[in-house]
């Protein structure tokens, strides 16, 4: 017999934004959003034929919580038991699903309304393994000035998930596609400046960037043929020049 749409584990859903796709997911499943686990399966694009694609499926149900207490005193003597068998090793947790219900709780906490999906760039083989993306309405205030709220929350959740799961598997959080956006912004500038380098051969000094800005801005340009980068600066100050070979 064929399962009817309550039933279903998982289902792909497509929408013209990521809260489309997920909305025409739990219509598909007729679940309610905290009964499931999202992950966004392509980029976010400003094309508006290329829909977003999304994946739901269901969360796994907590057995345990469900378990009848076992009396500690039995109420006649028998004879000693042995002790129940004890796994020799825990079953390692998932480290996607834990992270993603950790941020969950984080944003719940600070009582920010939101969904957290989980992408996975393939492609991109020197960055993290995934990306915990969150999405919602007016969710600025996790961004903060020049992305710092976004990193503490992201340090915070990463110091969580490592003590859970034991696992020093690398993860991200973004806002709503944020970093991606400003790292598309960061190279564009970079590849402009080293243009107007290359041209004038006078050396350019960008704006105080935090490391991870800067690290996109030497990556963009460590293959150049006429152009070096190098930081200069301290603190908070410091920032990028690029200059002639």
């Amino acid at each position: 017999m064929e399962k009817n749409d309550s039933e279903r584990s998982s289902v792909r859903a497509t929408g013209r934004s990521v809260e489309d796709a997920i909305q025409n997911g739990l219509a598909q499943m007729n679940v309610t959003r905290d009964q499931v686990e999202i992950e966004l399966l392509n980029e976010t694009s400003d094309d508006p034929d290329r829909p977003v694609v999304v994946q739901l499926s269901v969360r796994p149900q907590t057995e345990t919580a469900y378990a009848p207490m076992t009396p500690l005193v039995s109420s006649t003597p028998t004879e000693a038991s042995p002790a129940p068998e004890v796994a020799s090793a825990a079953q390692p947790l998932d480290v996607p699903t834990t992270a993603q219900q950790v941020l969950e709780t984080l944003l719940r906490g600070m009582g920010i309304r939101s969904q957290v999906v989980i992408h996975r760039d393939l492609e991109n083989q020197e960055g993290p393994a995934f990306v915990l993306d969150i999405v919602g309405s007016d969710l600025g205030i996790l961004i903060g000035r020049r992305g710092e709220t976004l990193r503490d929350l992201e340090y915070v959740a990463r110091l969580i998930v490592t003590s859970k799961t034991h696992s020093n598997e690398r993860f991200a959080v973004d806002v709503e596609g944020y970093r991606a956006r400003r790292e598309r912004v960061l190279r564009e500038l970079a590849k402009r400046m080293a243009d107007r380098v290359k041209q004038n051969r006078q050396p350019i000094t960008l704006e105080a960037m935090p490391p991870n800005e800067r690290r996109i801005v030497h990556l963009t340009l460590q293959e150049h043929p006429t152009v070096k980068t190098q930081s200069i600066g301290e603190g908070e100050r410091r920032r990028v020049m690029i200059l002639p070979k």
